[in-house]
């Protein structure tokens, strides 16, 4: 079909303005395209507030979803007209509030997507209106319809040929663009599901999969992939270039690059990655592919909110391969997502992201077998390309949980609130 794919997050269409710069970079594009949007701002965040509150019976979930409807319509009508606004929105926030009155049942992932899928409904119906209401030849999609999933709540898994078919069928219109959701698809038994955090830059991987696009291009906040974030670290360089491989190996540390899936679905048809801004939309980018040359710039990465829990056998036997089978299967059964592993002849202490509604299920079964303890409210930091010497450097005066070292790759846990703000 040769066919591009642009992706847009949130800090992209947070606001009015944001969303004609929107139209105005689509309108620069030749030939057909799918346009991939995520929801407004931060409104995936005040979505899962609302499910919090909800789930809390707190009294105040009114209130949080008045907030949302209100930012939404601010936006809708400085685009549109405030009776088209009511018109478009009305019925949507209608749907969600019969849900958090009660109709909303089920385990807390089947909830999640039920509910916090709506703010890239919301995002989509507005910008579909306004494009339409340009004039631009704009077809809908939804993503619930066409996006086919397993029931793996908050993390579903995409059939694939399902998706293609659909797809396929969803894109044989006489239309110049395609509007579709990020981040959400549908289960078989009709379901809402949402493909993990940030799985919008995923979405668009998928669809440029099946329509074998010609690119896929994902217009951020920044010039291109940075060799570190800005908010946390001063004097950061742009990388123009990042090999596939590269990418994955930085997404899986952690950087705010893409989402970790993202790049499989475009490596396995060769289609390139193109990370470009918002902003200045007519600046090269950083571009991901097979032949980009993954440098050797070092490469920054921080993340928060890490949980060190370290398991030992109640009979101090060596860690042998079954005990280290039973704790993988644990933490893959309750969701807890590995951020480093370290072991001994009688230990292993794993690293992991720190969602407590998870993890606690996973010490509980753990400490059935094992004698455990953990940490919380860590910072687990990573470079990438690192130089003789920056061990000592970044080590220095901080409490160190575990450092690992390889050819590239330097990796420090240490005490919250201690990388921030470094020059690099």
């Amino acid at each position: 079909m040769y066919m591009k794919v642009y992706k847009f997050g949130g800090a992209s269409v947070c606001s009015a303005e944001g969303i004609t710069n929107l139209r105005s970079i689509v309108g620069d594009c030749p030939g057909r395209l799918v346009l991939v949007v995520s929801a407004l701002g931060k409104t995936t965040n005040a979505m899962e507030t609302l499910l919090n509150l909800y789930f809390d019976s707190n009294s105040m979930q009114e209130e949080q979803l008045l907030k949302i409807e209100q930012e939404h319509m601010v936006i809708a009508t400085e685009l549109l007209t405030r009776q088209r606004a009511e018109e478009i929105l009305f019925p949507i926030f209608k749907e969600i509030r019969s849900l958090i009155n009660g109709k909303l049942k089920g385990s807390y992932d089947f909830c999640y997507d039920q509910l916090v899928s709506f703010g890239e409904i919301l995002s989509t119906t507005i910008v579909y209106n306004y494009l339409s209401k340009e004039g631009d030849s704009i077809g809908w999609l939804d993503a619930r319809e066409v996006m086919v999933t397993d029931s793996n709540y908050r993390e579903a898994g995409v059939n694939f040929d399902e998706t293609n078919k659909r797809m396929r069928q969803a894109l044989d219109k006489k239309k110049q663009i395609f509007l579709i959701q990020g981040f959400i698809g549908g289960n078989a038994e009709g379901f809402t599901t949402t493909l993990g955090r940030e799985g919008s830059d995923y979405t668009a991987a998928v669809i440029a999969n099946v329509i074998m696009a010609e690119s896929v291009t994902i217009w951020k906040d920044v010039p291109g992939v940075l060799n570190a974030d800005p908010k946390l670290f001063s004097n950061t360089v742009q990388l123009p270039s990042v090999s596939y491989q590269e990418a994955v190996e930085l997404s899986y540390f952690g950087a705010q690059i893409i989402h970790p899936k993202t790049i499989k679905p475009l490596q396995n048809l060769a289609i390139p990655l193109f990370v470009k801004s918002f902003i200045h939309p007519t600046a090269t980018g950083t571009v991901i592919d097979a032949n980009a040359s993954s440098g050797s710039v070092p490469v920054y990465v921080l993340k928060h909110n890490q949980v060190l829990i370290t398991i030992r056998p109640k009979d101090l036997s060596f860690v042998l391969e079954e005990t280290l089978s039973d704790v993988f299967v644990i933490l893959s059964r309750n969701r807890v997502k590995i951020s480093m592993i370290q072991n001994s002849a009688i230990s292993i202490s794993v690293t992991v992201d720190g969602v407590m509604r998870y993890i606690q299920p996973a010490l509980a079964e753990l400490k059935a077998k094992f004698n455990v303890l953990y940490n919380e409210n860590l910072e687990l930091f990573t470079i990438r390309n690192y130089y003789e010497g920056e061990a000592e450097l970044v080590t220095e005066g901080r409490k160190v949980y575990i450092m690992q070292k390889t050819r590239r790759t330097l990796r420090v846990l240490s005490d919250s609130g201690t990388f921030q703000g470094m020059s690099l």
